[in-house]
């Protein structure tokens, strides 16, 4: 009898955590290719207060060693701040209209300097942009990764109670 309450305990212990993990899983922005060159790529993302920015190498897997981040926006020089995560912070006010705004970022790496210009993409109001459709994507993404998670569980719940008669 001791095994049913622990197949239990286990599966409730899934139940719960779940939700948490699909949670933090979607906390982070979803980065969009900004502008790139012959060796670097710059991604963005609107962020809460501001915008991300992550540079990678354009091809391969090698670690790319970034020693300063630049950024212009319109002309107007923002600071760019690295994040333990890898990825560097433009603060922008919260009342700032950025899509359609060129950007442009100057990258340190290697012992060179290299500028890269995009456009930021425009905001995702009308039904017919592109944007739009990225971020429709997403949530279509976001909604089968649910689902996934849900016969995920429901799965385990159907082996608990298959154990546990076959215990009991």
């Amino acid at each position: 009898m001791p095994r049913v309450s622990t197949a239990r305990a286990l599966a409730a212990i899934l139940i719960l955590s779940t939700p948490a993990a699909v949670l933090a899983q979607a906390a982070a922005p979803p980065l969009a290719p900004l502008a790139h060159s012959a060796l670097l790529a710059v991604d963005a993302a609107p962020a809460a207060g501001g915008l991300v920015l992550r540079v990678r190498r354009a091809a391969g897997e090698t670690p790319l060693q970034v020693s300063d981040v630049a950024v212009t926006i319109e002309g107007r020089s923002e600071p760019a701040v690295p994040r333990a995560d890898g990825t560097w912070f433009v603060a922008r006010p919260a009342d700032a209209k950025d899509g359609g705004k060129t950007l442009e970022v100057t990258v340190g790496h290697d012992g060179i300097h290299e500028v890269l210009r995009g456009r930021l993409a425009a905001a995702a109001s009308a039904p017919g942009s592109a944007t739009s459709g990225a971020a429709s994507a997403l949530r279509n993404s976001s909604h089968k990764q649910i689902a996934w998670w849900i016969l995920n569980i429901v799965i385990v719940l159907i082996a608990a109670i298959a154990i546990s008669r076959r215990m009991g």
